[in-house]
Formats: C-alpha cells, structure tokens, sequence
C-alpha cells in the first residue's frame, strides 16, 4: 500500500496557518517545509525500525495455510469465490499471505481480504507505511485517513462515486489485515474485515 507524501504536503499547506503580515507566498513555503520535515521524520522512523529488526534478526512467518483459515466464508453476504496463500521471500525477508476473494453473480459486487505476516522484519514498514503518518482529507468524493481500529492503528479511504474503498490493519507490528471493495460500502468493507478474528491472528507465533 503507498500513501502519496505529495497529497500530505498539499493537504498540510492547505490547512495551515501563519502569521499575521507573511505573504501567501511565504505562507505556503513554510507549510512545505514543515510538511516535508514532517515526512522525512517519519521515514527515519521507518529505516530505524527496518535496522533494529535486521539486527535482531527475522521471525519466522506463520504458514500460509493457518492465516487461510482466518478467511471468513462470505464477506458480509458475498460468498468467497477463491481462497489462496503463499510464502515467500528475498534478501533475508520471508513473508506469508492468504488471501480470499469474494463477489455476487454477477461480479458487480467485489471484495478482496489479504492477512499478510512479515516475520516482524523491516518488510512491514512498507506494508504499513501509513503506520507512520497522519492522515485526514475529506471532500464531496470521499475521504483518506489514518486512525484506530479497536487496538490497532488503520488506514482507510473511499470514493463516493465508484463505490471503491479499502481498510487497513497493522496487528501486532507484524501481520497486516487488509480488504478492498469495488462497488461496495464502506460499511460492508468493514464488516469483512471485522469477521477475522484479530485475537486469534495476534496470537499466533
């Protein structure tokens, strides 16, 4: 998942305020900056987190077919069409996925749940990049945003027009639990994420 920083600065700049007597000019030049700062904080955050794990060294990720159990049968009504899983890794980095899929008859309806384990490495910060950043923008065609869900930090957004939106999970600081709908509310994205069962998912080593 890839949050674009460029969005953040504008979004920044936009909502700032500055002094009484700086130009417009000078006005947006400090939003950038600040934003910018705010963004390159985050992203050595990032790197230290990627470092500490490379030193301790990787966990080794829960097979595959443990996190295919976790797939619901239907996403809040839409019966599961596929479900499917797989490990893999690269450069020190393994990772597990399951992911199902589901949709009505006639495909109009559509969602896909992805549970992904990164083995606690540094590969989970750029699953969950958006851990590390605030978030928050609405208009009349949806809304980004990061926050909390229950426990655990999320990531969301949505288009009004299309019906498209998707919701994130950071569980742990190693699993990410994430479902994306097409033609679908938000509401019933969120209900298919909440019939996996998080504790469960937390649990497991």
């Amino acid at each position: 998942m890839k949050l674009h920083y460029t969005g953040i600065i504008l979004l920044m700049l936009t909502t700032s305020s500055g002094c009484g007597g700086k130009s417009e000019e000078e006005k947006a030049a400090e939003a950038v900056e600040e934003a910018s700062a705010s963004v390159a904080d985050a992203m050595k955050e990032v790197a230290k987190q990627a470092e500490d794990s490379q030193k301790s060294g990787s966990v080794e990720t829960v097979d595959f077919r443990s996190l295919k159990e976790l797939l619901p049968a239907d996403a809040d009504g839409l019966p599961r069409k596929e479900a499917s899983g797989e490990k893999a890794g690269a450069m020190g980095f393994k990772i597990s996925t399951a992911k199902g899929e589901y949709a009505n008859t006639d495909g109009s309806e559509r969602i896909e749940l992805n549970i992904v384990d990164a083995g606690g490495t540094g590969a989970i910060m750029g699953l969950a990049a958006w851990s590390m950043i605030e978030v928050d923008k609405e208009d009349d065609n949806g809304y980004e945003k990061t926050g909390t869900m229950g426990d655990h930090k999320c990531y969301e957004k949505y288009d009004n027009a299309n019906k498209d939106g998707e919701i994130a999970l950071l569980v742990k600081n190693r699993f990410v639990v994430t479902a994306k709908g097409n033609g679908v509310s938000m509401e019933k994205i969120k209900a298919t994420l909440e019939d996996v069962d998080l504790d469960k998912l937390a649990g497991m080593n």
